[in-house]
Protein backbone atom coordinates (compact mmCIF):
# COMPACT_ATOMS: atom_id res chain seq x y z
CA UNK A 1 0.00 0.00 0.00
CA UNK A 2 1.34 3.44 -0.90
CA UNK A 3 -0.01 6.98 -0.98
CA UNK A 4 1.37 10.40 -1.78
CA UNK A 5 1.21 13.81 -0.13
CA UNK A 6 2.06 17.02 -1.91
CA UNK A 7 4.13 19.46 0.08
CA UNK A 8 4.95 23.16 -0.27
CA UNK A 9 8.04 24.95 1.01
CA UNK A 10 8.11 28.75 1.13
CA UNK A 11 11.25 30.49 2.42
CA UNK A 12 11.05 34.24 3.05
CA UNK A 13 14.62 35.32 3.72
CA UNK A 14 16.46 38.57 4.32
CA UNK A 15 17.50 38.82 0.68
CA UNK A 16 15.43 36.31 -1.26
CA UNK A 17 12.09 34.49 -1.30
CA UNK A 18 11.69 31.04 -2.82
CA UNK A 19 8.97 28.45 -3.38
CA UNK A 20 9.42 24.70 -3.92
CA UNK A 21 6.74 22.02 -4.39
CA UNK A 22 7.42 18.37 -3.59
CA UNK A 23 5.75 14.98 -3.43
CA UNK A 24 6.19 12.63 -0.46
CA UNK A 25 5.50 8.90 -0.88
CA UNK A 26 3.99 7.02 2.08
CA UNK A 27 4.34 3.24 2.34
CA UNK A 28 3.66 0.53 4.88
CA UNK A 29 7.08 -0.79 5.91
CA UNK A 30 5.78 -3.04 8.69
CA UNK A 31 5.42 -6.34 6.80
CA UNK A 32 2.48 -8.76 6.60
CA UNK A 33 2.60 -10.13 10.15
CA UNK A 34 3.13 -6.94 12.15
CA UNK A 35 1.26 -3.74 12.91
CA UNK A 36 1.30 -1.23 10.05
CA UNK A 37 4.34 1.07 10.05
CA UNK A 38 3.68 3.95 7.66
CA UNK A 39 6.81 5.84 6.68
CA UNK A 40 7.85 8.49 4.17
CA UNK A 41 9.93 6.40 1.78
CA UNK A 42 10.57 8.85 -1.06
CA UNK A 43 10.80 12.61 -1.56
CA UNK A 44 10.49 13.96 -5.09
CA UNK A 45 10.86 17.58 -6.17
CA UNK A 46 7.94 18.63 -8.39
CA UNK A 47 8.80 22.28 -8.91
CA UNK A 48 11.86 24.38 -8.15
CA UNK A 49 10.82 28.04 -8.12
CA UNK A 50 12.72 31.13 -9.14
CA UNK A 51 14.88 33.05 -6.66
CA UNK A 52 13.06 36.34 -6.02
CA UNK A 53 14.22 39.38 -4.10
CA UNK A 54 12.14 39.62 -0.93
CA UNK A 55 9.72 42.54 -1.54
CA UNK A 56 9.94 45.33 1.03
CA UNK A 57 7.95 48.50 1.57
CA UNK A 58 10.71 49.82 3.84
CA UNK A 59 13.75 48.41 5.62
CA UNK A 60 11.54 47.19 8.46
CA UNK A 61 8.39 46.25 6.53
CA UNK A 62 7.67 43.37 4.17
CA UNK A 63 5.34 44.07 1.23
CA UNK A 64 2.65 41.50 2.03
CA UNK A 65 0.62 42.08 -1.13
CA UNK A 66 3.64 41.73 -3.40
CA UNK A 67 4.73 38.61 -1.54
CA UNK A 68 1.32 37.01 -2.01
CA UNK A 69 1.38 37.80 -5.74
CA UNK A 70 4.84 36.26 -5.97
CA UNK A 71 3.67 33.00 -4.37
CA UNK A 72 0.51 32.90 -6.50
CA UNK A 73 2.61 33.27 -9.65
CA UNK A 74 4.90 30.42 -8.60
CA UNK A 75 1.90 28.10 -8.13
CA UNK A 76 0.61 29.15 -11.55
CA UNK A 77 3.96 28.33 -13.17
CA UNK A 78 4.01 24.95 -11.46
CA UNK A 79 0.52 24.13 -12.75
CA UNK A 80 -0.72 23.36 -9.24
CA UNK A 81 -3.11 25.02 -6.80
CA UNK A 82 -2.73 25.68 -3.07
CA UNK A 83 -5.63 23.34 -2.37
CA UNK A 84 -3.59 20.42 -3.73
CA UNK A 85 -0.96 20.89 -1.00
CA UNK A 86 -1.45 18.69 2.06
CA UNK A 87 1.62 19.58 4.09
CA UNK A 88 4.72 21.77 4.10
CA UNK A 89 6.08 24.91 5.70
CA UNK A 90 6.24 28.66 5.37
CA UNK A 91 9.58 29.66 6.90
CA UNK A 92 10.50 33.29 7.55
CA UNK A 93 14.22 33.51 8.19
CA UNK A 94 17.05 35.80 9.20
CA UNK A 95 16.42 39.51 9.38
CA UNK A 96 13.00 39.05 7.76
CA UNK A 97 11.79 37.39 10.99
CA UNK A 98 12.38 40.72 12.73
CA UNK A 99 10.36 42.84 10.34
CA UNK A 100 7.51 44.58 12.14
CA UNK A 101 4.79 42.81 10.12
CA UNK A 102 6.43 39.36 9.98
CA UNK A 103 3.71 37.61 11.99
CA UNK A 104 1.00 39.00 9.70
CA UNK A 105 2.92 37.86 6.62
CA UNK A 106 3.24 34.34 7.97
CA UNK A 107 -0.40 34.13 8.94
CA UNK A 108 -1.60 35.31 5.55
CA UNK A 109 0.64 32.95 3.57
CA UNK A 110 -0.13 30.02 5.84
CA UNK A 111 -3.83 30.40 5.11
CA UNK A 112 -3.14 30.85 1.41
CA UNK A 113 -0.85 27.86 0.81
CA UNK A 114 -3.06 24.90 1.58
CA UNK A 115 -4.90 23.61 4.61
CA UNK A 116 -1.91 22.22 6.45
CA UNK A 117 1.09 24.46 6.06
CA UNK A 118 3.06 25.50 9.10
CA UNK A 119 4.70 28.81 9.93
CA UNK A 120 8.02 28.70 11.74
CA UNK A 121 10.80 31.16 12.47
CA UNK A 122 12.89 29.83 15.32
CA UNK A 123 16.60 30.17 14.43
CA UNK A 124 17.47 26.65 15.66
CA UNK A 125 14.73 25.14 13.53
CA UNK A 126 15.96 27.16 10.53
CA UNK A 127 19.43 25.70 11.05
CA UNK A 128 18.08 22.15 11.20
CA UNK A 129 15.91 22.56 8.09
CA UNK A 130 18.77 24.07 6.07
CA UNK A 131 21.11 21.26 7.15
CA UNK A 132 18.58 18.71 5.99
CA UNK A 133 17.90 20.48 2.69
CA UNK A 134 21.61 20.93 1.92
CA UNK A 135 22.26 17.20 2.34
CA UNK A 136 24.55 17.64 5.38
CA UNK A 137 22.40 15.38 7.57
CA UNK A 138 22.39 12.60 4.97
CA UNK A 139 26.17 13.00 4.45
CA UNK A 140 26.70 12.63 8.20
CA UNK A 141 24.63 9.43 8.25
CA UNK A 142 26.24 7.99 5.14
CA UNK A 143 29.82 8.55 6.34
CA UNK A 144 29.17 8.08 10.09
CA UNK A 145 30.89 11.34 10.94
CA UNK A 146 30.25 14.82 12.35
CA UNK A 147 29.19 17.36 9.73
CA UNK A 148 28.53 21.06 10.33
CA UNK A 149 26.28 22.93 7.90
CA UNK A 150 26.67 26.72 7.83
CA UNK A 151 23.68 28.30 6.10
CA UNK A 152 24.75 31.89 5.37
CA UNK A 153 22.15 34.25 4.01
CA UNK A 154 21.75 37.99 4.02
CA UNK A 155 21.11 38.42 7.73
CA UNK A 156 22.21 35.34 9.66
CA UNK A 157 24.40 32.25 9.67
CA UNK A 158 22.40 29.25 10.87
CA UNK A 159 24.60 26.35 11.96
CA UNK A 160 23.53 22.74 12.49
CA UNK A 161 25.93 19.95 13.50
CA UNK A 162 25.00 16.34 12.72
CA UNK A 163 26.65 13.20 14.08
CA UNK A 164 25.75 9.93 12.39
CA UNK A 165 22.65 11.57 10.91
CA UNK A 166 21.40 12.98 14.24
CA UNK A 167 21.32 16.70 15.01
CA UNK A 168 23.56 17.27 18.05
CA UNK A 169 23.93 21.07 18.11
CA UNK A 170 22.37 24.14 16.54
CA UNK A 171 23.05 27.86 16.72
CA UNK A 172 22.68 31.11 14.84
CA UNK A 173 24.74 34.30 14.51
CA UNK A 174 24.06 37.73 13.05
CA UNK A 175 26.62 37.35 10.28
CA UNK A 176 25.55 37.55 6.65
CA UNK A 177 25.95 39.22 3.30
CA UNK A 178 23.48 42.09 3.79
CA UNK A 179 25.05 43.52 6.95
CA UNK A 180 26.92 45.94 4.70
CA UNK A 181 25.42 47.49 1.58
CA UNK A 182 27.13 49.54 -1.09
CA UNK A 183 26.34 52.04 -3.81
CA UNK A 184 27.56 51.28 -7.36
CA UNK A 185 30.65 53.43 -6.76
CA UNK A 186 31.63 51.35 -3.69
CA UNK A 187 30.40 53.84 -1.09
CA UNK A 188 29.04 52.23 2.06
CA UNK A 189 25.32 52.98 2.37
CA UNK A 190 24.40 50.84 5.39
CA UNK A 191 26.19 48.83 8.09
CA UNK A 192 24.47 46.82 10.84
CA UNK A 193 25.24 46.97 14.54
CA UNK A 194 26.73 43.48 14.60
CA UNK A 195 28.98 44.30 11.62
CA UNK A 196 30.06 47.50 13.38
CA UNK A 197 30.89 45.48 16.49
CA UNK A 198 33.03 43.04 14.49
CA UNK A 199 34.69 45.92 12.59
CA UNK A 200 35.55 47.68 15.85
CA UNK A 201 37.15 44.48 17.20
CA UNK A 202 39.34 44.42 14.06
CA UNK A 203 40.40 48.05 14.57
CA UNK A 204 38.25 49.35 11.72
CA UNK A 205 36.13 52.49 11.65
CA UNK A 206 33.50 52.18 8.91
CA UNK A 207 30.82 54.82 8.36
CA UNK A 208 28.03 55.15 5.78
CA UNK A 209 29.02 57.57 3.04
CA UNK A 210 32.69 56.63 2.93
CA UNK A 211 34.32 54.37 0.34
CA UNK A 212 36.14 51.65 2.32
CA UNK A 213 39.43 50.44 0.93
CA UNK A 214 39.83 46.90 -0.35
CA UNK A 215 42.18 46.22 2.57
CA UNK A 216 39.57 47.36 5.12
CA UNK A 217 36.88 45.18 3.59
CA UNK A 218 39.24 42.19 3.48
CA UNK A 219 40.06 42.60 7.18
CA UNK A 220 36.38 42.74 8.08
CA UNK A 221 35.54 39.69 5.96
CA UNK A 222 38.42 37.78 7.56
CA UNK A 223 37.21 38.77 11.04
CA UNK A 224 33.74 37.40 10.26
CA UNK A 225 35.26 34.19 8.88
CA UNK A 226 37.32 33.74 12.05
CA UNK A 227 34.20 34.13 14.20
CA UNK A 228 32.42 31.42 12.20
CA UNK A 229 35.50 29.21 12.53
CA UNK A 230 35.41 29.76 16.31
CA UNK A 231 31.70 28.87 16.39
CA UNK A 232 32.37 25.29 15.20
CA UNK A 233 35.56 24.82 17.24
CA UNK A 234 35.33 23.23 20.71
CA UNK A 235 36.07 25.93 23.28
CA UNK A 236 35.97 28.63 20.60
CA UNK A 237 33.21 30.71 22.17
CA UNK A 238 34.21 34.29 22.98
CA UNK A 239 32.52 37.46 24.26
CA UNK A 240 32.53 38.86 20.72
CA UNK A 241 30.93 35.72 19.31
CA UNK A 242 28.33 35.76 22.07
CA UNK A 243 27.56 39.40 21.27
CA UNK A 244 26.50 38.54 17.71
CA UNK A 245 24.47 35.44 18.61
CA UNK A 246 20.94 35.74 17.23
CA UNK A 247 18.18 36.31 19.76
CA UNK A 248 16.40 33.04 20.54
CA UNK A 249 19.27 30.87 19.33
CA UNK A 250 20.86 28.13 21.43
CA UNK A 251 24.52 28.44 22.43
CA UNK A 252 26.59 26.37 19.99
CA UNK A 253 28.93 24.67 22.46
CA UNK A 254 30.72 21.77 20.77
CA UNK A 255 32.64 19.18 22.76
CA UNK A 256 34.18 17.42 19.75
CA UNK A 257 35.61 18.82 16.50
CA UNK A 258 33.66 18.41 13.27
CA UNK A 259 34.97 16.20 10.48
CA UNK A 260 33.38 17.94 7.49
CA UNK A 261 31.77 21.30 6.72
CA UNK A 262 29.12 22.29 4.19
CA UNK A 263 27.99 25.78 3.27
CA UNK A 264 24.48 26.60 2.08
CA UNK A 265 22.51 29.81 1.59
CA UNK A 266 23.23 32.62 -0.85
CA UNK A 267 26.79 33.25 0.35
CA UNK A 268 27.63 29.56 -0.22
CA UNK A 269 27.55 30.13 -3.98
CA UNK A 270 30.33 32.67 -3.48
CA UNK A 271 32.35 30.05 -1.56
CA UNK A 272 31.99 27.23 -4.09
CA UNK A 273 31.87 29.39 -7.24
CA UNK A 274 34.37 32.24 -6.85
CA UNK A 275 35.13 34.95 -9.38
CA UNK A 276 32.14 37.29 -9.04
CA UNK A 277 32.57 41.06 -9.06
CA UNK A 278 32.84 42.06 -5.40
CA UNK A 279 29.76 44.29 -5.33
CA UNK A 280 27.73 42.11 -7.72
CA UNK A 281 24.76 42.08 -5.35
CA UNK A 282 25.30 45.49 -3.78
CA UNK A 283 26.27 43.90 -0.47
CA UNK A 284 29.05 42.09 1.42
CA UNK A 285 28.15 38.56 0.32
CA UNK A 286 30.83 38.07 -2.34
CA UNK A 287 33.59 39.41 -0.08
CA UNK A 288 32.45 37.20 2.83
CA UNK A 289 32.29 34.14 0.60
CA UNK A 290 35.82 34.72 -0.70
CA UNK A 291 37.18 35.16 2.82
CA UNK A 292 35.53 31.90 3.90
CA UNK A 293 36.90 30.02 0.89
CA UNK A 294 40.51 30.78 1.90
CA UNK A 295 39.92 30.54 5.66
CA UNK A 296 40.89 27.73 8.01
CA UNK A 297 37.30 26.48 7.78
CA UNK A 298 37.89 25.26 4.24
CA UNK A 299 41.41 23.90 4.71
CA UNK A 300 42.60 20.42 5.58
CA UNK A 301 40.17 18.53 3.36
CA UNK A 302 37.15 19.32 5.55
CA UNK A 303 35.12 21.16 2.90
CA UNK A 304 32.30 19.06 1.43
CA UNK A 305 30.03 19.97 -1.47
CA UNK A 306 26.34 20.26 -0.54
CA UNK A 307 23.46 18.98 -2.64
CA UNK A 308 21.87 22.43 -2.46
CA UNK A 309 23.20 25.87 -1.58
CA UNK A 310 20.85 28.81 -1.94
CA UNK A 311 17.73 26.57 -2.06
CA UNK A 312 18.65 24.42 0.96
CA UNK A 313 16.11 26.01 3.31
CA UNK A 314 13.17 26.03 0.92
CA UNK A 315 13.76 22.39 -0.04
CA UNK A 316 14.18 21.43 3.59
CA UNK A 317 10.96 23.25 4.44
CA UNK A 318 9.01 21.33 1.83
CA UNK A 319 10.57 17.90 2.34
CA UNK A 320 11.67 17.58 5.96
CA UNK A 321 9.29 19.49 8.25
CA UNK A 322 6.58 16.81 8.18
CA UNK A 323 6.78 13.67 10.33
CA UNK A 324 4.23 10.87 10.62
CA UNK A 325 2.64 9.60 13.78
CA UNK A 326 2.85 5.93 14.68
CA UNK A 327 0.16 3.61 13.36
CA UNK A 328 -1.22 2.52 16.76
CA UNK A 329 -3.25 5.70 17.22
CA UNK A 330 -6.83 6.62 18.11
CA UNK A 331 -9.00 9.61 17.27
CA UNK A 332 -12.73 10.13 17.32
CA UNK A 333 -13.20 11.50 13.80
CA UNK A 334 -11.36 12.80 10.76
CA UNK A 335 -13.35 16.04 10.92
CA UNK A 336 -11.14 17.17 13.80
CA UNK A 337 -8.26 17.84 11.40
CA UNK A 338 -6.33 19.89 10.48
CA UNK A 339 -5.32 21.58 13.74
CA UNK A 340 -2.74 24.37 13.62
CA UNK A 341 -0.44 26.07 16.11
CA UNK A 342 -1.44 24.03 19.15
CA UNK A 343 0.92 24.84 22.04
CA UNK A 344 2.66 21.85 23.63
CA UNK A 345 2.32 21.20 27.35
CA UNK A 346 5.09 18.76 28.32
CA UNK A 347 4.93 17.69 31.99
CA UNK A 348 8.29 17.05 33.63
CA UNK A 349 9.48 13.64 34.81
CA UNK A 350 8.03 13.99 38.32
CA UNK A 351 4.61 15.05 37.02
CA UNK A 352 4.56 12.18 34.52
CA UNK A 353 5.31 9.72 37.32
CA UNK A 354 2.41 11.20 39.30
CA UNK A 355 0.11 10.74 36.30
CA UNK A 356 1.08 7.08 35.94
CA UNK A 357 0.32 6.72 39.66
CA UNK A 358 -3.15 8.17 39.07
CA UNK A 359 -2.66 11.59 40.72
CA UNK A 360 -4.37 14.37 38.76
CA UNK A 361 -4.36 17.46 40.99
CA UNK A 362 -0.82 18.68 40.23
CA UNK A 363 -1.38 17.95 36.54
CA UNK A 364 -4.61 19.96 36.54
CA UNK A 365 -2.93 22.94 38.22
CA UNK A 366 0.07 22.87 35.86
CA UNK A 367 -2.12 22.59 32.74
CA UNK A 368 -4.34 25.44 33.94
CA UNK A 369 -1.30 27.66 34.53
CA UNK A 370 0.11 26.74 31.09
CA UNK A 371 -3.10 27.72 29.29
CA UNK A 372 -3.25 31.06 31.10
CA UNK A 373 0.37 31.83 30.21
CA UNK A 374 -0.27 31.07 26.53
CA UNK A 375 -3.70 32.70 26.46
CA UNK A 376 -4.92 29.44 24.89
CA UNK A 377 -8.00 27.30 25.41
CA UNK A 378 -6.29 24.04 24.48
CA UNK A 379 -2.87 22.39 24.37
CA UNK A 380 -1.29 19.17 23.16
CA UNK A 381 -0.29 17.12 26.21
CA UNK A 382 3.08 15.61 25.30
CA UNK A 383 4.37 12.66 27.34
CA UNK A 384 7.52 10.60 26.92
CA UNK A 385 5.64 7.66 28.45
CA UNK A 386 7.06 4.19 29.15
CA UNK A 387 8.15 1.49 26.68
CA UNK A 388 5.71 -1.18 27.91
CA UNK A 389 3.24 0.12 30.51
CA UNK A 390 0.95 -2.39 32.17
CA UNK A 391 -2.83 -2.36 31.88
CA UNK A 392 -3.36 -0.98 35.39
CA UNK A 393 -0.77 1.75 34.79
CA UNK A 394 -2.58 2.77 31.60
CA UNK A 395 -5.92 2.89 33.45
CA UNK A 396 -4.46 5.14 36.14
CA UNK A 397 -2.83 7.37 33.52
CA UNK A 398 -6.06 7.67 31.50
CA UNK A 399 -8.12 8.51 34.60
CA UNK A 400 -5.63 11.15 35.77
CA UNK A 401 -5.41 12.84 32.34
CA UNK A 402 -9.17 12.73 31.86
CA UNK A 403 -9.98 14.04 35.33
CA UNK A 404 -7.40 16.83 35.17
CA UNK A 405 -8.33 17.93 31.65
CA UNK A 406 -12.07 17.79 32.32
CA UNK A 407 -11.72 20.54 34.92
CA UNK A 408 -9.55 22.77 32.74
CA UNK A 409 -10.42 22.34 29.04
CA UNK A 410 -13.64 23.73 27.55
CA UNK A 411 -15.98 20.90 26.45
CA UNK A 412 -15.84 21.87 22.77
CA UNK A 413 -12.06 21.36 22.35
CA UNK A 414 -10.53 17.92 21.74
CA UNK A 415 -8.29 16.24 24.27
CA UNK A 416 -4.97 15.88 22.41
CA UNK A 417 -2.29 13.56 23.82
CA UNK A 418 1.05 13.01 22.08
CA UNK A 419 3.22 10.08 23.18
CA UNK A 420 6.70 9.05 22.20
CA UNK A 421 6.31 5.39 23.13
CA UNK A 422 3.92 3.10 21.29
CA UNK A 423 0.64 2.86 23.26
CA UNK A 424 -1.57 5.68 21.95
CA UNK A 425 -4.32 3.38 20.69
CA UNK A 426 -4.90 1.71 24.06
CA UNK A 427 -4.69 5.02 25.93
CA UNK A 428 -6.99 6.72 23.42
CA UNK A 429 -9.66 4.04 23.80
CA UNK A 430 -9.59 4.47 27.57
CA UNK A 431 -9.83 8.26 27.30
CA UNK A 432 -12.82 8.00 24.96
CA UNK A 433 -14.58 5.71 27.43
CA UNK A 434 -13.88 8.06 30.33
CA UNK A 435 -15.02 11.21 28.48
CA UNK A 436 -17.80 10.13 26.08
CA UNK A 437 -18.83 13.70 25.32
CA UNK A 438 -15.40 14.93 24.29
CA UNK A 439 -13.37 14.40 21.10
CA UNK A 440 -10.05 12.64 21.66
CA UNK A 441 -6.84 12.49 19.63
CA UNK A 442 -4.07 10.16 20.88
CA UNK A 443 -0.95 9.84 18.72
CA UNK A 444 2.38 8.14 19.34
CA UNK A 445 5.80 8.26 17.76
CA UNK A 446 5.96 12.02 18.43
CA UNK A 447 8.56 13.79 20.57
CA UNK A 448 7.66 17.37 21.44
CA UNK A 449 8.67 19.61 24.33
CA UNK A 450 8.10 22.93 26.02
CA UNK A 451 8.14 26.03 23.79
CA UNK A 452 7.03 23.89 20.84
CA UNK A 453 3.83 24.07 18.84
CA UNK A 454 2.32 21.33 16.68
CA UNK A 455 0.26 21.15 13.52
CA UNK A 456 -1.81 18.01 12.96
CA UNK A 457 -2.73 17.35 9.35
CA UNK A 458 -5.55 15.32 7.85
CA UNK A 459 -5.10 11.55 8.39
CA UNK A 460 -3.32 9.76 5.56
CA UNK A 461 -2.95 6.16 4.27
CA UNK A 462 -6.57 5.29 4.91
CA UNK A 463 -6.56 7.00 8.29
CA UNK A 464 -3.66 4.95 9.68
CA UNK A 465 -1.30 7.88 10.31
CA UNK A 466 -1.48 11.61 10.96
CA UNK A 467 1.15 14.02 9.59
CA UNK A 468 2.60 16.10 12.42
CA UNK A 469 4.86 19.15 12.35
CA UNK A 470 6.65 20.06 15.58
CA UNK A 471 7.86 23.64 15.41
CA UNK A 472 8.83 26.82 17.13
CA UNK A 473 7.05 30.11 16.46
CA UNK A 474 9.69 32.60 17.55
CA UNK A 475 9.55 36.02 15.92
CA UNK A 476 12.41 38.36 16.86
Amino acid sequence: MSAVMRSVGIDIGTSTTQVALSELTLENTGGYFSAPQIAITQKRLLYRGEIHETPLLALTRIDTAALRRLVEEEFRRAGLTPGEMETGAVIITGESARKENAAAVLEQLSGFAGEFVITAAGPDLEALIAGQGSGAQALSARRCCRVANLDIGGGTTNIAVFSGGEAVAMGCYDIGGRHLRFAPDGALTCISQSAQRIAHSAGLALCPGQVPSAQQLLRLAQAMARLLEDSVTPGGDSPLLQSVRTAGSSPLALEEPVDLLCFSGGVADCVYQPGRERFAFGDFGVLLGEALRISALCCGGRLAAPLETIRATVLGAGMYTTALSGSTIRYTGGGLFPIKNLPVFAPGAALQEALFAGADEAFRAALSWFLRQHDAENAAIALEGKPCPGYQELKRLARAISAGAERVLPPQVPLVVLLFHDFAKALGQMLIALAPGRSVIALDGIRAGQNHFVDLGKPQAGGLVVPVAVKTLLLG
